[in-house]
């Protein structure tokens, strides 16, 4: 210790035998003190622990979170594929059963006007020429021949739905047959001449002989129990 260090402090007492009466020097530590200091990773060198690691947190729930949208966005476009081919070949398979049993015709309501009207009254009509709107004089739904008049004029039936299954197919039975020309019936949209008269629905459909020459026809027609009381067409 030089002479200036010696002035700047004030003398301390220190134990008996130190030498003019100075605090004897502790040796030097092997190692600087690190206690009550923050540990300070050395540079290049791995954290110690997951507490010194950087915070990474922030980053993986983000990544996570992508991959299992990705995944369920996935399951879900596999799914309605899935889905949309399913329906089709149902649709399909349903629609070849419709065409099996003759169910994708059409129900008409509405006549379509001839472009030359046929002159009237028609005798020996068969019933394979009924044309939806005819009329018919002394109607006998069994006859093989009827006779069609102008319909403002006196008729006992009017043909006011038509049901015509596909030209190709299997006979499909009395009850198919009658629960089409019933779902005809039920289409049926009359006129407001139809409610001047006391009229019923009868219904018409091919026999088995009828349906082997060729007859694919159901028909749905409005009677009148009294005769030829109608004078005027019971639809629109």
């Amino acid at each position: 210790m030089n002479q200036q260090d010696a002035a700047a402090r004030p003398a301390a007492e220190g134990p008996q035998g130190a030498p003019g009466g100075m605090r004897p020097v502790p040796p030097k530590p092997a190692a600087p003190p690190t206690a009550g200091l923050p540990q300070v990773a050395a540079p290049g060198d791995a954290p110690s622990s997951p507490t010194d690691a950087p915070d990474a947190s922030p980053r993986k729930p983000r990544r996570t979170g992508s991959i299992l949208l990705k995944a369920v966005f996935v399951v879900v476009l596999l799914g309605v594929i899935g889905g949309l081919v399913w329906l089709a070949m149902w649709l399909g398979k349903d629609s070849a059963k419709t065409s099996d049993d003759g169910g994708s015709g059409v129900v008409e309501i509405s006549p379509t006007p001839l472009p030359t009207p046929l002159a009237l009254p028609r005798e020996g009509v068969a019933p394979a020429d009924f044309r939806l709107g005819d009329c018919f004089k002394d109607f006998d739904p069994e006859s093989l021949r009827s006779t069609v008049v102008a319909c403002d004029t006196g008729h006992s039936a009017q043909l006011v739905a038509v049901f015509r299954y596909p030209t190709k197919g299997p006979y499909p039975g009395r009850e198919a047959l009658a629960a089409k020309a019933l779902e005809a019936c039920q289409a049926a949209r009359l006129g407001p001449a139809a409610n001047d008269y006391v009229l019923n629905f009868q219904r018409a459909y091919p026999s088995s002989t009828s349906w082997a020459s060729g007859d694919r026809r159901v028909d749905c027609y409005v009677t009148a129990d009294g005769g030829n009381v109608i004078n005027a067409s019971a639809l629109p």
